[in-house]
């Protein structure tokens, strides 16, 4: 099955991020063909500054690598390395209703908190169904919040298989895959989010990490008395964190009192440390040789190609467009891929 997913180079990654989507997308390239692109296009509709987008964009690759992904197993690439999807969403936008995209509750969401009304924020699904249709995807990992657009995207190749294939499926349909983790909720109780200022940084320093998860929101309760843990944000995110014995052992000491939530913090802080303490260094590493990650995403971004160009064609063809014919030694220096070497370290 071909799984396809993307990260918007937007701020940097945090413990939601890894808890809702990275961890699975490492865990599924054992058992998938998956493709996985930094969405700096779609960042543009919030980061308006070259430079801050440039470091961002290799922030997400350096994460990446860092946490575990394989590029012997999957693809990972910048989605302005594909320029197909960029082709596709405007002939998927030439397809579809402005109702449809009118309906897009996140993009309400988003003007309701002090987004610009862009047309790059309100046209994002189809850029983003062009990122899933372009690759010909099988399913598209995602949290309950993300279902209405990969809907949306069965929809908008639905209207492009309609209009000009006569119902034929040139266009796959996508299936959402539901993810397993719950909203992770951040230090101040809402939904972790870059945006609310609120996240726990996936590789900040140790010092910093521990200040964050120290600062966690809980209420006034005495250290004798008990606590009711369902109702506490600490421990929520060791839910997420803890095997279910030691989970079981919390409650249990939530429940009888005599426990600060300093000690369920501290604890928290050591499998934070435990899961992404060799990740920073692995990160550190990988940060210290630079090329090895364009090659990494040179390499991605050929084999992303080499599925979406013949699609590509196809879809020109039904569509009328005609194009150039590109001699053959030219398509075959776009597709040449240079084996990876290992990095260094």
């Amino acid at each position: 099955m071909r799984v396809l997913s993307g990260v918007q180079s937007s701020g940097k990654l945090h413990l939601g991020n890894y808890l809702g989507a990275l961890k699975q997308h490492v865990e599924l390239q054992a058992e998938h063909e998956c493709f996985y692109f930094i969405a700096n296009y779609h960042a543009l509709t919030t980061v308006q500054n070259a430079d801050l987008l440039r470091q961002q964009t290799l922030d997400v690759a350096l994460d990446y690598l860092a946490l575990g992904l394989d590029p012997q197993k999957a693809a990972l690439y910048r989605q302005t390395d594909l320029p197909e999807v960029c082709e596709l969403a405007w002939i998927l936008n030439c397809v579809t209703g402005k109702g449809l995209l009118e309906r897009a509750v996140s993009y309400k969401d988003k003007v309701e908190k002090g987004l610009s009304a862009s047309m790059g924020l309100f046209s994002y699904p189809v850029l983003q169904a062009a990122d899933i249709l372009i690759v010909s995807s099988d399913f598209v990992p995602v949290g309950k919040d993300q279902v209405q657009h990969i809907e949306m995207t069965q929809d908008i190749a639905g209207y492009f298989n309609n209009t000009f294939c006569g119902g034929e499926q040139l266009l796959k349909r996508p299936e959402a895959r539901l993810n397993q983790a719950m909203v992770v909720p951040g230090i101040d109780g809402q939904k972790m989010s870059k945006s609310y200022g609120n996240a726990i940084d996936l590789f900040d320093t140790p010092k910093n990490t521990r200040k964050r998860i120290m600062s966690i929101v809980t209420d006034s309760t005495p250290v004798d008395a008990a606590k009711d843990p369902t109702r506490c944000n600490v421990f929520a995110i060791l839910s997420l964190m803890a095997g279910p014995d030691e989970l079981a052992e919390w409650e249990r000491r939530y429940r009888a009192g005599g426990m600060g939530y300093g000690d369920a913090k501290q604890r928290v802080y050591e499998l934070f440390e435990q899961t992404f303490g060799a990740a920073r260094e692995r990160r550190a590493e990988l940060a210290r040789d630079l090329d090895y990650v364009e090659d990494v995403l040179v390499a991605g971004a050929a084999k992303a190609h080499r599925v979406a160009e013949p699609l590509m064609d196809k879809v020109r063809t039904a569509c009328g467009l005609a194009t150039a014919r590109l001699a053959p030694s030219y398509r075959l220096a776009r597709n040449a891929v240079t084996p990876l070497r290992a990095p260094r370290g």
